[in-house]
């Protein structure tokens, strides 16, 4: 793969140039799809790959607006340039996909297209058509424009450190500091400020879910929650299952990590674990530092990839050619970190804050394989089949965290921070099934009960964390920030329900790890196999085709926790 140059491929139905600055320059070719004579399988074929061409360049120019505007959310030609397009642009798109997929499914030639290849498509496109409703639209509308005022509030925050005004993120990872005052005030400081922003933040909330739940309702669903599930196109597994998994975590991850908070207590020599306590060291060292500045990150990052396999390595040298990667965390900048597709050029964006932190480390290689996704897939015949779900996009990433652990020795010479890295992200694959069930499951309970209070939503929220929480932490006297931790999480305000995917798709990666362990080469060629396939198969088959499988039974959560627990334990 040449890692300097790549070109969108020739347009064959769009102009190879341009500028979406009206819905009038792009309606005619919705027209002329929706208008066209359909009368073979050839004719058809082309149908869709002219479809498929439009679909790419809309989503890559909306891909764009949203990435510059993420960069620097106090550009306010960025905001609305990107609010142009949600405004002006998605509406008028929704009706028109609708005739397409009406189209579609009506045409005789259907039945003669590969049903290997488009079956798993197609059941989208008719799960589309059975919950459209035109009167969503500006409510979707207005959903999608308020939802992104999240990440203009939470980016907009700071703190001031030794004179210095810092961002959220880089007073984060002052918690691992080995003072203990320190990490009390640092705490404080950003529960502070995340106080000032709570009230803001819940009236936020509040009318998102207002306006989902009526969404909900216009689409003949009872509740915000069963219409979300058949607009992700869950098909391959239903509530009850997300609900045993909850229940899975809880009893067979907790008792992990609770035993890992106590001996974290003991170590420490503390009478009282206290949140600002959980990320030190508990030998006190200082806090693990992979690298300095984000050329480092990046070109370390090169380095392991090359370590697994070079076409790894090769997918990031062409993002960072191409300049499609920006770490730095800055004011202004909005917080996280993703993988963003462009299906037309087929090489995605990388987006994360750096700051110098292990985690940074472990949100680069994430992403890293979500990028390694994205361009394995790139050539697949449409736009859709690039598409994947979350469970399966969430694979690929979260498996390359675990995989990509076995060279990092490119970024710890020292062997015992090696050991402390390893360590911290197994611990943290631990803590992170434990906080992405409690998430979810206060989502079901969020839209199962859509005229609450906000003082109710608050009681909510301490009522499932503490199900997932270790009673071995004291948060006597700061219960409010425990009460209003679920605002930390953007998917709650920015994609509801896009969360238990991580959960699956850590258990998977886990399974992928183990396999790696004992066979690397057949692993990857199992990994990149299933990677390969896009989403031209169910979930369970492409698990399968990872050597995996797609499981979250209690028995399965245990088999894959002791796994977990034997591999800390030769850590030691």
């Amino acid at each position: 793969m040449e890692t300097t140059k790549i070109t969108k491929p020739l347009r064959t139905f769009l102009p190879q140039e341009i500028t979406i600055d009206s819905w009038a320059k792009i309606e005619k070719y919705f027209i002329d799809l929706k208008d066209r004579s359909i009368h073979s399988v050839a004719d058809l074929k082309k149908w869709l790959h002219d479809r498929s061409e439009l679909e790419a360049v809309l989503s890559e120019d909306m891909a764009w607006r949203y990435i510059k505007m993420t960069c620097d959310t106090t550009n306010e030609e960025l905001t609305k340039s990107f609010t142009f397009f949600v405004e002006e642009i998605e509406p008028n798109i929704a009706p028109f996909s609708n005739e397409l997929n009406k189209k579609l499914v009506a045409s005789p030639f259907l039945n003669r297209l590969d049903e290997n290849l488009f079956n798993v498509y197609l059941r989208g496109v008719r799960k589309a058509l059975e919950i459209y409703r035109e009167e969503n639209i500006p409510l979707l509308t207005q959903l999608a424009t308020e939802s992104q005022k999240y990440g203009a509030i939470t980016g907009a925050m700071t703190v001031e450190w030794n004179g210095e005004k810092i961002t959220m993120q880089k007073a984060a990872s002052l918690l691992k500091d080995t003072d203990r005052k320190i990490r009390e005030e640092i705490f404080m400081l950003i529960q502070n400020r995340r106080e000032e922003e709570k009230d803001k933040l819940n009236d936020l909330f509040s009318e998102l879910v207002k306006v989902r739940h009526q969404v909900a309702i216009n689409a003949g669903f009872k509740n915000f929650r069963d219409y979300k599930f058949a607009e992700l196109g869950r098909f391959d597994y239903t509530v009850d299952d997300c609900l045993n998994f909850h229940q899975s975590i809880a009893k067979e991850i907790l008792p992990l990590a609770e035993a890992t908070t106590i001996e974290r207590k003991k170590a420490l020599k503390l009478d009282t674990l206290r949140p600002w306590d959980m990320d030190v060291d508990t030998e006190g060292r200082p806090a693990l530092h992979p690298f300095n500045k984000s050329e480092e990150l990046i070109n370390k990052s090169i380095e392991c990839f090359e370590g697994i396999r070079p076409l790894y390595a090769n997918v990031l040298r062409l993002m960072k050619s191409m300049g499609h990667i920006d770490l730095d965390s800055r004011i202004g900048k909005a917080p996280g970190g993703y993988n963003y597709p462009l299906y037309e050029i087929g090489v995605p964006f990388i987006f994360m804050n750096s700051v110098g932190a292990h985690r940074d480390l472990v949100t680069m290689v994430h992403e890293g394989g979500h990028a390694i996704h994205s361009v394995v897939t790139k050539d697949l015949e449409i736009t859709d089949f690039k598409s994947f779900p979350s469970e399966v996009a969430e694979l690929a990433s979260m498996s390359m965290e675990l995989i990509s652990m076995e060279h990092w020795d490119i970024f710890f010479k020292n062997e015992d921070d090696l050991k402390r890295a390893k360590k911290e992200q197994l611990e943290d694959a631990l803590k992170t099934l434990l906080w992405i069930a409690a998430v979810d499951k206060f989502q079901h309970w969020i839209y199962g009960n859509p005229k609450h209070s906000v003082e109710e939503r608050m009681k909510g929220w301490e009522n499932v964390i503490n199900q997932f929480n270790s009673k071995v932490v004291d948060w006597s006297g700061i219960e409010n920030v425990k009460s209003r931790s679920w605002q930390n999480q953007l998917h709650i305000f920015e994609v509801p329900f896009y969360y238990i995917e991580y959960g699956f798709a850590q258990l998977g990666a886990i399974a992928v790890w183990r396999n790696y362990k004992r066979n690397p080469e057949k692993a990857l060629n199992d990994y990149e196999a299933a990677l390969r396939l896009g989403y031209t198969k169910t979930i369970p088959e492409i698990y399968r085709t990872a050597g995996i499988d797609f499981n979250f039974s209690q028995s399965y959560v245990r088999e894959l926790a002791e796994f977990v627990k034997s591999e800390l334990e030769k850590i030691g």
